[in-house]
């Protein structure tokens, strides 16, 4: 019986946004015009093309804030049931091996990103500059 209502309520919840999809579709005026199919920029007439080539940089540090992110999120779980283990009479080693295994995996691409240069931040020409122009002064 409780498989009924949960038909139900997932057959709600697909014919809700159906419906107002078809019915906004339904009422809304169909006025083609040029400026429909331009870029918004604000109200600005746009100028330059659309794409913009960013740093890879970004990328790779938001790569390694998930990496590490999750090694947080498996590690508080270890963390917490490590004290009952022991007292439960689970070695030492075969507690705490695992965990060294996946942090020394993680350390190892640290390492490799930081060798590689992911992890250093280039400089812009104006703060080269800038650093220079301090240290002659």
């Amino acid at each position: 019986m409780s498989w009924i209502a949960i038909g139900a309520l997932a057959l709600v919840g697909i014919a809700i946004p159906l419906a107002m999809i078809v019915v906004s579709a339904l009422l809304r005026p169909a006025v083609p015009e040029s400026g429909k199919k331009t870029t918004y920029e604000s109200g600005e007439i746009p100028t330059g093309s659309g794409r913009v080539q960013l740093n890879i940089q970004y990328y790779m540090v938001a790569l390694l804030f998930v990496v590490f992110d999750i090694e947080t999120v498996m590690v508080f779980p270890w963390a917490v049931m490590y004290r009952s283990a022991l007292a439960a009479g689970v070695p030492l080693s075969q507690a705490l091996l695992p965990l060294l295994a996946f942090v020394g995996i993680l350390v190892v691409g640290l390492v490799w990103a930081w060798r590689v240069g992911a992890v250093q931040w280039t400089r812009s020409l104006r703060a080269a500059t800038q650093k220079t122009e301090r240290q002659n002064t």
